[in-house]
């Protein structure tokens, strides 16, 4: 956290926008312990919630929009030539992009909440050449929530900010295995419902 506190005092609002974006595009940075952090700048009066809450959604939305980009400019290609190598071959691609087509705005919306996902999510809906403006509408949607959730339970938990880290490293697992459960749930029901005449 030393070195977040140091980007923070010497570059405020802007070092909030490059950490989170990097962060979001697949750097190993601990988002939601950054988010809190800032909360806890906001509750000692470091930084204002206004200006926090706008850097901190640039950061996440443009971190997702370039994952975007670079899946629909690097990605197919790409995953067809070094796929195979790793076991990724083109029908598991075209599987994955008409999974994607179908349960898109669930991963986009929540994706941001669980960690491992939300670097993911961009890029399978670029290669999925998946439509920018719904794409736009669910990611750019949770991530506002996301960062507003983050950056409130960092004012209001004050000095304690730092349980936030301790609870995410304790239940991310958890989380994952929860958006599992629920997406197979989710598809089971679509695939069986039957349409009523």
């Amino acid at each position: 956290m030393e070195l977040f506190e140091y980007f923070l005092s010497n570059y405020g609002y802007l070092a909030i926008i490059l950490i989170l974006l990097g962060g979001i595009v697949g750097l190993p940075i601990p988002d939601e312990v950054l988010l809190t952090f800032i909360g806890f700048y906001i509750y000692k009066g470091k930084l204002t919630f206004l200006l926090s809450f706008l850097s901190a959604s640039i950061g996440a939305i443009g971190g997702i929009s370039l994952s975007y980009y670079l899946g629909v400019r690097l990605g197919f290609p790409f995953l067809l030539k070094y796929g195979p190598k790793i076991k990724i071959t083109y029908k598991r691609i075209t599987f994955v992009q008409e999974k994607f087509q179908k349960y898109g705005p669930i991963l986009l919306f929540i994706g941001f909440f669980i960690p491992g996902i939300r670097q993911v999510t961009g890029y399978v809906a670029g290669i999925s050449r998946y439509n920018f403006k719904r794409f736009a509408l669910y990611s750019y949607s949770g991530a506002l929530l996301w960062v507003i959730i983050f950056l409130i339970l960092g004012h209001e938990l004050g000095y304690r900010w730092y349980i936030i880290k301790e609870y995410l490293i304790k239940y991310s697992l958890y989380g994952v295995i929860l958006l599992c459960i629920f997406l197979i749930g989710f598809w089971w029901y679509l695939k069986w419902k039957k349409p009523k005449y």
